[in-house]
């Protein structure tokens, strides 16, 4: 799912002033450090502050990550993760690490979708 519509409509309200910038730019601490180390770097300036580039970060969700759901992950963390799990949630957002505007991008579902084989059970001496 593209948010691009949520987002230009949050950007006028701020270009208009009907809403601040304190309001938008509250990227939590940990979100502007995943995006230090595990961001990817845009050639898009900062549509608040306009001082830097943003840099997106997907964080995982899902069921069967257990420990891992809730954490930012590279582009190559997320395709080695496609091949183990069967479905998990991505979420990308846009961060600037200077003034800390940050805005859901997209989201999209990742995995094998069931189609990677089950271990197969152990069989005992009665089968």
């Amino acid at each position: 799912m593209d948010y691009a519509l949520q987002r230009r409509a949050l950007l006028a309200e701020v270009y208009s002033g009907r809403v601040g910038t304190m309001e938008v730019c509250d990227a939590s601490p940990y979100l502007v450090r995943a995006a230090k180390f595990h961001g990817q770097p845009t050639e898009t300036s900062c549509p608040v502050c306009r001082k830097e580039q943003l840099t997106l970060v997907s964080w995982v969700y899902g069921d069967e990550l257990k420990h891992v759901a809730g954490s930012a992950r590279t582009p190559d963390e997320l395709d080695r993760m496609s091949s183990l799990y069967e479905e998990f949630t991505v979420y990308v957002v846009e961060v600037c690490r200077t003034c800390s505007w940050n805005h859901l991008v997209q989201s999209y579902v990742l995995g094998t979708g069931g189609l990677r084989s089950r271990k197969p059970r152990r069989r005992t001496a009665a089968e």
